[in-house]
């Protein structure tokens, strides 16, 4: 077995995420962010990506592997854990995914949703989008100009953007990593960049990662505005990329992971924590201080979804608030 770390673009990762793609996880390509850990198995045919974090190992996704080493390389990375005397908490578990968790003993409890627009169907048309149009039509009155762009043009300007962004957070704000992407790094050329600015000085951007398998398209992941200014800046950039994909012919967008969104009783599998479960519907309705899920849904949904996706925590053994808390800090939110 090994364990490396992903400093360089990784082709035998790369490979993996777009071959094995059985569980259909919208947010693959972020086994490729900088920072991350790879565990393999000599001739075993995937990779397993994590982060440790204190006394816990925090795996993004399951397994990316051909069907018949999947339980090969998941036993593989407990055993490791287990002789680094590591707590296993897997994060981003698709539903396939989830049910082989639990098949190997995990405790396995829905966690949030991603959400997608199936493009072929998706029109700005009718009165349901009224208020997005406008708020659309109000950023380009202001003299916003979307552009597509490679991110090694304007490094500077996106360095200035995220600097303000992350001012206007407070004080101890911290930029998030692993269950987020990112700009730059060996990954970037696959990656796409929209960029808004106003009177030529970028005011704006979204980054869009490529999504492999049965819903493939793209991802709208990282964005970033500068504070103040016209509302509709991320509308206006995200309408503009729709129309650019839907004329490329490309099936879905995918709007990624929002941690305690799309809970229902019907998505927990047997064995689930009750607990565990309270906690996420409790976040949902008081965790904004921890997570601003109401207003990241409240985003996604006004571009009328088609498809809510259950995504799962795994625990090797019973449902962790310290497991839970870890993956928090593996995404650098403290």
């Amino acid at each position: 077995m090994s364990t490396t770390s992903a400093t360089s673009l990784d082709e035998h990762t790369l490979r993996a995420i777009r071959t094995h793609t059985q569980a259909d996880n919208p947010s693959s390509f972020l086994a490729l962010n900088t920072g991350n850990d790879l565990f393999t198995l000599p001739g075993v045919d995937g990779v397993a990506v994590h982060r440790r974090t204190g006394r816990h190992l925090v795996q993004f996704g399951g397994p990316f592997a051909a069907p018949d080493a999947y339980g090969e390389l998941l036993a593989g990375l407990r055993a490791h854990a287990r002789a680094e005397k590591l707590e296993l908490v897997a994060v981003q578990l698709q539903r396939a995914d989830a049910e082989l968790y639990r098949e190997a003993g995990f405790t396995v409890n829905q966690i949030g949703a991603s959400w997608a627009v199936h493009l072929p169907e998706f029109t700005l048309r009718g009165t349901r989008f009224m208020q997005l149009r406008n708020k659309i039509s109000r950023a380009l009155r202001s003299g916003l100009v979307v552009k597509e762009v490679p991110a090694s043009e304007c490094e500077e300007a996106l360095r200035t953007i995220d600097r303000a962004w992350l001012s206007s957070k407070g004080e101890h704000a911290r930029p998030l990593e692993f269950l987020v992407g990112q700009v730059g790094g060996p990954a970037q050329e696959l990656r796409r960049l929209f960029v808004g600015s106003i009177d030529g000085e970028p005011v704006s951007y979204i980054s869009y990662s490529p999504v492999y398998g049965g819903r493939s398209g793209w991802m709208h992941d990282l964005s970033r505005r500068v504070p103040g200014g016209s509302p509709g800046l991320m509308e206006a950039i995200n309408a503009a990329a729709v129309e650019t994909f839907v004329g490329e012919g490309v099936e879905w967008l995918h709007f990624g992971f929002t941690p305690f969104t799309g809970l229902a009783e019907e998505n927990e599998l047997p064995g689930h924590s009750p607990g565990f479960q309270w906690l996420m519907h409790f976040l949902w309705a008081e965790g904004a201080a921890l997570y601003p899920a109401q207003t990241q849904l409240d985003y996604k949904e006004k571009w009328a979804p088609h498809e809510a996706l259950p995504e799962y925590v795994a625990f090797d053994g019973p449902a962790s608030p310290a497991g839970f808390i870890h993956i928090f800090r593996a995404c650098n939110a403290f």
